[in-house]
């Protein structure tokens, strides 16, 4: 039988659709290139090769445009500069990560496929404008986009042999529902990101008592789980 020497909690989150609104970013960034990315619904909806090069509406034309290693090279260094002094994390998030890093017994950190260049100081200098020093959380790190999460959050619940039944990682996409999964942990998904409640219910078989809708929802359910509530967070 397995014994933990201790009775933490452990909540890794993803960065990107989950607490940080990159859909907002990307779109932003689109436009100073003079590209669409179309709106949230439809973005969702598309696969993977189509997020950041636009729909199949707005494709060819964004193909055209960036089309090239140096467009390419600029269209990254906008979305960099906009993630580090523009993109804003999603309504509620900032307080709730602010009251659990306050909370002794409870371990807080992000495991991320982030895209920009130099993803650790952008991320750094996103939550520092919210107040937050990624230094005070216990756990961060930032993956390539073809690496599976799983191993990075074993790591995280073996580095502080937290209980899997204790530890949450809560992510947008169906990879982040497979990487808690395999990782052993509590998945909280959420549909306000880049994939939608239809995409991740019906076409990934993704169990809907898991999905938040809103981040909203999804703080009041995470905050729940851990025993807490939003006027914990708010006062």
């Amino acid at each position: 039988m397995a014994r933990y020497k201790n009775m933490e909690r452990l909540v890794i989150f993803d960065a990107d659709g989950t607490t940080i609104d990159a859909f907002h970013a990307i779109q932003l960034t689109f436009l100073r290139h003079g590209m669409d990315i179309g709106d949230l619904e439809r973005f969702q909806k598309r696969r993977k090769l189509f997020k950041y090069l636009g729909g199949l509406r707005e494709f060819p034309m964004n193909l055209r445009r960036q089309f090239g290693k140096q467009s390419r090279k600029r269209l990254l260094t906008t979305l960099t500069d906009v993630y580090r002094n523009e993109a804003r994390l999603y309504p509620g998030i900032e307080s709730m990560l602010r009251k659990l890093i306050e909370i002794p017994d409870i371990r807080v950190g992000f495991v991320t496929r982030n895209i920009t260049m130099e993803p650790k100081k952008t991320l750094k200098l996103l939550f520092q404008r919210h107040g937050i020093d990624t230094a005070e959380f216990d756990y961060f790190a930032c993956i390539p986009l073809q690496e599976s999460k799983v191993d990075y959050l074993k790591l995280a619940r073996k580095t502080f042999e937290i209980n899997p039944a204790r530890s949450f990682a809560c992510g947008d996409e169906y990879n982040d529902y497979l990487g808690a999964i395999g990782a052993g942990m509590h998945p909280f998904m959420v549909a306000y990101g880049f994939e939608d409640n239809i995409r991740l219910s019906q076409k990934f078989g993704v169990p809907p008592e898991l999905i938040s809708t809103s981040p909203e929802e999804f703080t009041d359910r995470l905050l729940h789980a851990l025993n807490l509530s939003v006027a914990d967070v708010v006062s």
